[in-house]
């Protein structure tokens, strides 16, 4: 997964090169939201991913090491519309050191200084948790999505909002543990590709 993406995106391949560990040792997982209590369920509507349930104005951290990939920082979805790739609202993409794009939405507010390029560390302060995009009017949470990165000029916006149910690793990650999905990830994309047919809804 490493290579490929370096490859997909050489506009960032030093930032994120630069986390890729040397020692054969995992990276540190963290759980994504802070300070705070929270709820999700094992499973999802229609498509892999976990909606975290939290108070408004919680804190959304990185689960990894790694590099902001993709910042959206305005609230642009319609209900008239209702269009795939703005359902996030207010959004962040972080392509880990494990080469896995994390990817959080429905946000209040992002953090200062988090936008494309920018190396962050496990455990910092990304964004609050909110209710905009899609989620406008639904009880307070992040969308957490687990996929493999995509270009933004491919706007693979079904690849990006998830494609492997996180609950396992999330639940790992909030007992202290590190489990990493890179390579159920590569297994999946093996099976499906690198952007499969775009769904109807």
């Amino acid at each position: 997964m490493h290579k490929r993406f370096l490859l997909a995106i050489a506009g960032v391949s030093i930032a994120v090169a630069s986390f890729i560990p040397v020692a054969s040792a995992a990276p540190l997982y963290v759980f994504p939201v802070a300070g705070c209590a929270v709820k999700y369920a094992h499973s999802h509507h229609d498509y892999p991913a976990t909606d975290i349930l939290a108070k408004a104005g919680c804190k959304y951290v990185a689960p990894i090491d790694g590099v902001i990939y993709e910042v959206a920082t305005k609230d642009i979805w319609s209900s008239k519309t209702n269009l795939g790739e703005d359902r996030g609202g207010l959004s962040v993409s972080i392509i880990g050191s494990d080469g896995v794009r994390y990817y959080g939405s429905h946000f209040k507010k992002i953090a200062p200084g988090i936008e494309p390029g920018v190396n962050v560390v496990a455990g910092q302060l990304i964004a609050y948790i909110g209710a905009t995009g899609s989620a406008r009017g639904t009880a307070t949470h992040v969308h957490f999505g687990i996929s493999w990165p995509t270009t933004p000029e491919d706007n693979a916006w079904w690849v990006r909002r998830g494609v492997l149910y996180p609950w396992k690793y999330l639940d790992a990650w909030k007992a202290g543990k590190d489990l990493s999905p890179a390579n159920a990830l590569d297994a999946l994309q093996l099976k499906v590709g690198e952007i499969p047919p775009k769904p109807k809804k």
